[in-house]
């Protein structure tokens, strides 16, 4: 069998990586924060300076939804292919599949936790934004949501890709062709409105648009328009290569 045996079975894959993981929690949550820190503060405090407001707002401001959804994509897609990619070959799941978890359970586990992983990466970033002054406290209970179904989506995106990829190598393809340029279309560093037409069309295709375009709003008071199509496109986004990483982690642990 290889969708999930019931509503529960993945809470003990969860279980086994949150237990591996605690102990070096604080490095963990460190590492996952650096980067869109850096990001923060080095465009933010730099760039930010020159740019001004972007749409009544203060560029950091702006830039701090960009910030807090790219921090749910890398650090989703980095617990997947390469931690969860560590425990397949290392840890044999193979094995894992002699007990009562089919693997859809064990697929399912791993998504979540990478989801837990990216919560816990936005959370930060918010909090850090939040006692700089640069969102309210009030967004945060709307924001997190998006957080955790931004780390599933990315979380699913990058499980088909770990099912593909013979070894470690093949990551950075899909790090540089697929990630970064996302950045940079989906308006997570400058509104995506200043692209050419082709490129702003292109974006509204891809998850992390649709995550800054639910976050954005909740952290500068603004309407969120089109907030039904972006969730749903999310929402897809974490269902469907879920049943499509299924197949092929079947075809390649199960031949």
């Amino acid at each position: 069998m290889t969708l999930p045996a019931n509503a529960w079975n993945w809470i003990s894959v969860w279980l086994r990586n949150y237990l591996a993981w605690k102990r070096v929690a604080v490095a963990s949550i460190l590492g996952n924060l650096a980067d869109p820190i850096i990001y923060m503060f080095g465009l933010g405090l730099g760039l930010g300076m020159m740019v001004g407001d972007v749409g009544g707002a203060p560029y950091m401001a702006f830039l701090t939804g960009g910030m807090v959804a790219a921090s749910a994509m890398t650090s989703a897609t980095f617990e997947t292919i390469y931690a969860a990619f560590a425990r397949m070959q290392t840890q044999r799941w193979e094995a894992i599949l002699y007990t009562q978890l089919t693997l859809g359970d064990l697929v399912l586990g791993e998504l979540v936790w990478a989801a837990t992983k990216a919560f816990l990466a936005g959370t930060g970033i918010m909090i850090v934004a939040i006692a700089l002054g640069y969102a309210p406290w009030a967004a945060l209970w709307s924001v997190l949501p998006v957080v955790a179904l931004t780390g599933l989506a990315f979380a699913s995106l990058a499980m088909v890709v770990m099912a593909l990829a013979p070894s470690y190598e093949y990551f950075i393809f899909y790090q540089t062709l697929f990630l970064t340029p996302m950045l940079f279309l989906c308006g997570a560093v400058f509104p995506a409105t200043q692209l050419p037409r082709v490129l702003q069309y292109a974006s509204h295709l891809l998850p992390l648009a649709h995550a800054i375009n639910l976050i954005r709003p909740a952290i500068l008071g603004g309407p969120c328009f089109g907030f039904g199509l972006h969730l749903g496109a999310l929402c897809l986004y974490a269902l469907l290569p879920f049943f499509l990483a299924v197949a092929l982690l079947r075809r390649r642990l199960m031949p």
